[in-house]
């Protein structure tokens, strides 16, 4: 059984690839905080809890998140679709000992947040990424030493602070430990970029990818990166036949989309990459409907503006969050008990898990999992 583990956790979008590829595992622990901030800094709390037991320094933290008033909806979430102790799920990245869990670890998945780091000339390596959530990343690979990590983040982080927060990156990496694996192109050049669309599904999502296997495992041949397959579905693959008519646009809605292509697009074939909050502030992908389809329900006709689109008469709609969802890679069995709005953020915030597929089948073929 694979013994799993996450930071900045989210909706458990590697999970859903375990679960899809049949893969048994076991969650060691997950770490995500909900998007909420603490009203102490980093240093008051651990002049705090410095003389604490590990189970109160814990129990410290998750009071602190309590007391924001605020729920942690990404716990929600995870917890409803995932089986983990209660015990092993953190609030904070930053007070999580991974000592705990050394060596008891054969896949962490994770990104974290871009943030600009303190370079020291150019050493660019560990230290200099300290008061920054990428170091915790680093710390937690340092102190758990699994077998295999995955690293994601945005395409943005290659081009940060003039390219000296990548930089500084993959010297941290290096200094891990770890056979460090970065894609490159034919030519030989660095392009750490997977693209969902290449791996199966209709979005055109472009994130960074780092994979590194401990040196001390293993393994029967070198990690190499996925080969792109040929995109076979369609955005129109992946919709309901019936939608609620809260989903409709009115008037105003219907002009705003049909006439701002650079921040709303309507009936396209792929996706584009869809922002945290894409679905309630206009700005993403929508759908038309012609008119024929929807002439003899009432709630839509009530709901929505009936306009023209590419010459067609027809209505618009959002795109519901479980449609969200199944363009993310995953599956309908995924329990939703939150709000559409942080749905959709929960969505646009997670890794596509057919990207993860992808990956996890490619690290399989490297023979480190194989005592498993």
């Amino acid at each position: 059984m694979l013994k799993l583990a996450t930071l900045f956790s989210g909706i458990g979008a590697i999970e859903q690839a375990l679960k899809i590829m049949n893969i048994d595992y076991e969650i060691k622990f997950a770490c995500d905080n909900g998007e909420r901030e603490l009203p102490l800094n980093k240093e008051e709390i651990d002049q705090i809890i410095k003389k604490m037991s590990e189970v109160q320094r814990k129990e410290y933290i998750d009071n602190l998140y309590k007391k924001t008033g605020k729920e942690n909806l990404m716990q929600k979430s995870y917890m409803l679709n995932y089986n983990i102790n209660e015990e092993d799920f953190y609030q904070d990245v930053r007070f999580l000992n991974g000592e705990k869990y050394k060596e008891q670890v054969d896949l962490l998945v994770g990104g974290s947040p871009c943030q600009s780091f303190s370079v020291n000339g150019k050493r660019g390596g560990f230290e200099d990424t300290r008061g920054t959530l990428f170091y915790e990343y680093a710390r937690i690979v340092k102190e758990v030493q699994p077998k295999v990590f995955i690293f994601e983040n945005v395409k943005g982080m290659l081009t940060h602070d003039n390219g000296a927060t990548w930089d500084t990156i993959k010297n941290t990496f290096e200094q891990l430990e770890y056979q460090i694996y970065i894609k490159h192109d034919k030519n030989g050049k660095e392009n750490p970029i997977l693209n969902a669309m290449d791996y199966g599904i209709p979005q055109n999502r472009q994130r960074i990818f780092v994979v590194g296997i401990n040196k001390k495992a293993k393994t029967k041949k070198e990690f190499k990166f996925p080969e792109k397959i040929k995109l076979k579905n369609k955005v129109s693959d992946y919709l309901d036949k019936n939608v609620d008519a809260k989903y409709y646009l009115g008037q105003k809605g219907f002009e705003f989309v049909t006439t701002h292509p650079s921040r709303a697009q309507v009936g396209c074939d792929v996706m584009r990459c869809q922002k945290a909050n894409q679905q309630f502030n206009w700005n993403g992908d929508f759908i038309f409907e012609e008119f024929d389809k929807i002439k003899t329900n009432e709630k839509i006709l009530k709901k929505a503006y009936v306009g023209i689109w590419n010459n067609k008469k027809g209505v618009i709609r959002k795109i519901t969050p479980r449609e969200c969802l199944r363009l993310m890679g995953f599956m309908d069995d995924f329990i939703i008990d939150i709000n559409d709005q942080n749905m959709y953020r929960q969505s646009g915030n997670s890794i596509v898990v057919n990207v993860l597929m992808a990956l996890i089948n490619e690290i399989i073929s490297t023979g480190v999992w194989e005592e498993l």
